[in-house]
């Protein structure tokens, strides 16, 4: 039985809008760029741009990555973004900033963090 080879997934290559989804953590900053349908198109991390422990969480390194996915986001086309950002932590400005002084008119700007409507059972009282 022969070896059937799979043919590679052709990427879009024009694409007018983008959902850039923001994941910021106190720790890292997550990126991850849509078309509309939610096929993802690029993705980035602080930790795949060379920055190591707690430099990760940092604004600047929320910067670097917006400047090199814009890099990237003009291959494709892409003018107008919507931002999902999600986590508290500092990298969401940066992110937005970023994209804004890189010539991307940006649509939305949404918080997706998810908040608990009453959470999980609080621990007992500490008797001292």
């Amino acid at each position: 039985m022969a070896y059937k080879q799979k043919s590679k997934k052709q990427k879009k290559t024009r694409v007018e809008t983008a959902i850039v989804h923001v994941k910021s953590s106190f720790n890292n900053t997550l990126v991850s760029i849509t078309d509309p349908e939610g096929n993802v198109l690029l993705r980035c991390s602080s930790g795949r741009l060379g920055f190591k422990g707690a430099r990760k969480g940092t604004p600047f390194a929320a910067t670097q990555i917006g400047t090199t996915l814009a890099k990237d986001m003009a291959n494709f086309g892409i003018r107008v973004l919507e931002v999902n950002l999600q986590g508290p932590g500092s990298g969401r400005d940066s992110i937005v900033r970023a994209f804004q002084s890189s010539g991307f008119s940006i649509s939305v700007l949404r918080d997706v963090t998810p908040l608990p409507h009453n959470g999980c059972r609080a621990p007992k009282k500490r008797r001292v």
